[in-house]
């Protein structure tokens, strides 16, 4: 490990993404998909932490020893679902917007060992195989309709993925690239939304495409 320059670096902030391209969605969506801002070898997801968790974060591209590794913690990859479930960074507890760049072997390894949070019929050959699974994964899989820019659910779905014991521990001590602070973004958005200005809002989202999953990675994830 290098040693730390003398004088730490402020947290990573920035009001825009990598990219301001508008999100495209095409008209035949399919009901159940990820869509996420990824490169080559990276996949983003959204966090939001009370400031004593989010600025540390972000600050030190890891998580701080406050950060509970026996939790079960949530990540999305759909930054308006993020906004949906933190209220744009004003809910308690969650006033910092982290952007979480992990690998995409990470995000994958998760995913292949994840099971529903629900029991859905088609998914699984059985209610009791399912809670079987259930109890013996670490990451689970919530498919939860998508939101606007108005935070109103669309017709069809975006990935939240929970990650406890195992899947926890790799998160946070393998898989983070980089950790940046989203909330000035957030605030950006929110602020043309609710001046009406949605084409302005539009350029400053995340460039969410269809993430290319493996098949053996996100097939028992999807009800036949």
């Amino acid at each position: 490990m290098t040693a730390a320059p003398p004088a730490a670096p402020g947290p990573k902030t920035g009001g825009r993404p990598p990219t301001a391209s508008p999100i495209l969605v095409p008209m035949e969506e399919p009901e159940r998909r990820i869509r996420a801002l990824h490169t080559e070898s990276t996949v983003t997801v959204y966090q939001a932490y009370s400031p004593g968790i989010g600025l540390p974060a972000a600050r030190d591209g890891r998580f701080p020893a406050s950060w509970r590794r026996n939790r079960m913690t949530w990540v999305k990859p759909s930054f308006l679902w993020m906004m949906h479930r933190c209220d744009w960074g004003a809910a308690r507890d969650q006033e910092t917007v982290l952007a979480v760049e992990i690998t995409r072997a990470g995000f994958e390894w998760a995913l292949r060992r994840a099971c529903l949070s629900h029991y859905e019929r088609g998914a699984h050959p059985d209610r009791a195989a399912w809670k079987d699974r259930l109890e013996r994964s670490p990451a689970r899989v919530q498919w939860d309709p998508e939101r606007d820019l108005r935070l109103r659910p669309l017709p069809y779905r975006s990935l939240q993925l929970g990650l406890s014991g195992e899947a926890a521990h790799r998160y946070a001590d393998e898989w983070i690239v980089s950790v940046t602070d989203r909330t000035p973004l957030a605030r950006e958005v929110r602020a043309l939304v609710r001046g009406g200005d949605l084409a302005a809002a539009a350029r400053l989202l995340p460039e969410e495409r269809p993430y290319p999953a493996p098949d053996d990675a996100l097939a028992h994830l999807l009800p036949r």
